[in-house]
């Protein structure tokens, strides 16, 4: 008897479809909701002899076209162009490909960073290290691969995603993760495995090809945003979704979560040391911002908009916590100076700073700033020697003076009286006055000229632009620290002011909260600043400002990555 074909054929493709949807249906996520940092494990099985590919896609897409940063939407638009996507393009900002065969999607590759980029080729630097590089078309990725992506459909799509997790840019405005070597972002996470490599910390899979189970687990981003929801596809089916709720104290506009206490103690320090030798205040706090805080602003916003506003927090409110006791108790500020240094730096950082700031490169100004800085502080320590100090009798005479009282302090066990500033002639273009007895002379409208450079610098940074001011007024007026710092705050108060409505008038407010601890922290640290400065002899003030210069000279330059 012969036997009909078509109840076998149909019974087995029952069968088949029946183990497929089957082998999907056990995949399971072991939480629906996670704090962020959590481990997150997936279970289950696939088909027999397959590759495991579990992507892991936020909910919510980012389209260049949803920045509401109005530099952003400038530079989003020249991006796009570039490489190869949209400003329709929309991708998930946080995106995950776990995988056992990370090369349908990619390669290891080496990665040069560091340096001065006029030192080094475009892909040049003086340190070497490893990374990640997705594949650079997407033709070049796999029939199969390519149907593993979750919402990852199209080659723009492609092309924005390898764009947002290996361009600095991308990573800063778009995705808010990075792989880091020292403190420098090397690249974001993608696609990830279970291998040595540091950008593959945290991460597990276990795959029996012979039964298709599989366990695999990854660390989350630690700075996820609460209430983000994330789809689970595994080998191409959706499998589910979890939801990452917070871990601390979330800031909204800082994207990170930090306790507000921690960024209170770190103005202090910094507001203490700023208000002693009247420089670098902006940059340290910028610096703190960068590396503990890691400040990075909402998807689409670039971190540089939103930590520079929050910067001047520090440099406006840390000296009115210093001024009272510089300018009323001690009367050691130069007025005339003081106005028209702050005159020429508003000027410079409302007007001037914003056409400035958008023709420069970035990169390049960092760079050649660096030089100069490098410059000050070399100059700085040459001002010590003897033969400068012999050229400058009236410094020499006034240290001299100053350390006969910090003798008899000690002897007396009273406390140091600082001298204070005595007008001797008033002019825009001549200045004098005495200071411990010794006649000093300075151009007011100069350092109004100088102001304006400081103005576009303070613009472009969102810093004071006292790592200038007091350079400035030691190399070429020839003043002593003790005069030079009060007039430096004076400036650094004008072009933080500057600076933060031009911040304003495009549309870029500081996170709340970092800007109210800096302010508070700040303006702590003013107070113990102006105390503490007496305790330290012109000399020492100016070493410890060559070792600030030094400082900024190895960050600016990209010289180190260890801090």
């Amino acid at each position: 008897m012969k036997r009909s074909f078509w109840p076998t054929l149909v019974a087995a493709a029952i069968f088949f479809l029946a183990a497929h949807t089957t082998s999907f249906a056990e995949n399971t996520i072991s939480a629906s909701e996670y704090k962020a940092g959590d481990t997150v494990t997936i279970k289950g099985a696939i088909q027999p002899g397959e590759e495991l590919y579990i992507a892991i896609a936020q909910q919510d897409q980012f389209a260049p076209k949803d920045s509401n940063g109005v530099n952003e939407a400038k530079k989003l638009k020249k991006n796009a162009k570039k490489f190869g996507f949209s400003m329709d393009t929309a991708v998930p900002p946080l995106y995950y490909m776990l995988t056992s065969n990370r090369d349908a999607f990619g390669t290891d590759a080496k990665k040069k960073f560091g340096g001065p980029s006029f030192l080094f080729k475009k892909d040049g630097g003086l340190y070497t290290t490893t990374m990640f590089k997705l594949k650079k078309d997407f033709a070049e990725v796999d029939a199969t691969a390519k149907n593993m992506l979750g919402p990852i459909k199209t080659a723009e799509q492609w092309n924005m995603l390898k764009w947002g997790h290996e361009k600095k840019y991308g990573i800063n405005t778009v995705v808010k993760e990075g792989n880091k070597k020292g403190k420098v972002v090397i690249f974001a996470r993608s696609v990830i495995g279970q291998t040595d490599n540091y950008w593959d910390e945290g991460t597990s899979i276990n795959l029996d090809k012979a039964t298709g189970e599989f366990t695999a687990s990854f660390a989350s981003f630690r700075h996820t945003a609460p209430g983000t929801k994330f789809d689970v596809y595994v080998n191409g089916d959706k499998s589910g979704s979890y939801t990452v709720l917070k871990n601390g104290y979330w800031m909204n506009k800082g994207y990170r979560y930090m306790n507000p206490l921690f960024v209170v103690i770190g103005a202090i320090l910094v507001g203490t040391y700023f208000s002693m030798i009247g420089a670098a205040g902006g940059m340290l706090m910028g610096a703190f911002q960068a590396l503990v805080v890691q400040t990075a602003g909402p998807v689409g916003i670039n971190a540089a908009n939103v930590l520079r506003p929050s910067n001047i927090a520090l440099t406006l409110f840390s000296p009115l916590g210093s001024f009272y006791r510089f300018a009323v108790v001690e009367k050691r500020v130069a007025w005339p100076v003081g106005l028209s240094f702050g005159a020429g730096i508003f000027i410079g950082s409302v007007w001037l700073g914003k056409y400035a700031t958008q023709y420069l490169s970035m990169k390049a100004y960092k760079e050649w700033l660096g030089v100069l800085v490098v410059i000050m502080a070399v100059k700085t320590l040459m001002e010590m020697t003897p033969k400068a100090m012999s050229k400058r009798k009236n410094i020499k005479a006034m240290t001299q003076k100053f350390n006969a009282a910090v003798k008899k302090a000690k002897e007396t066990g009273g406390a140091v009286e600082m001298g204070s500033i005595e007008p001797v002639k008033s002019g825009i273009f001549d200045y004098r006055f005495k200071f411990w007895g010794e006649e000093f002379r300075i151009n007011p409208a100069l350092f109004a000229c100088l102001g304006l450079i400081v103005g576009v610098v303070s613009r472009a940074f969102g810093i004071g632009g006292g790592f200038l001011l007091v350079p400035m007024m030691t190399t070429i007026a020839a003043l002593p620290m003790y005069v030079a710092v009060p007039i430096s705050l004076i400036g650094t108060c004008f072009s933080s002011i500057g600076s933060f409505i031009g911040y304003v008038m495009n549309g870029y407010l500081p996170d709340i909260t970092l800007a109210i601890s800096i302010i508070i922290g700040g303006f702590v640290g003013g107070m113990l600043g102006s105390r503490f400065q007496k305790l330290f002899s012109e000399q020492a003030l100016k070493i410890i400002l060559a070792c600030t210069l030094f400082f900024l000279f190895f960050r600016f330059l990209k010289i180190e990555y260890w801090i």
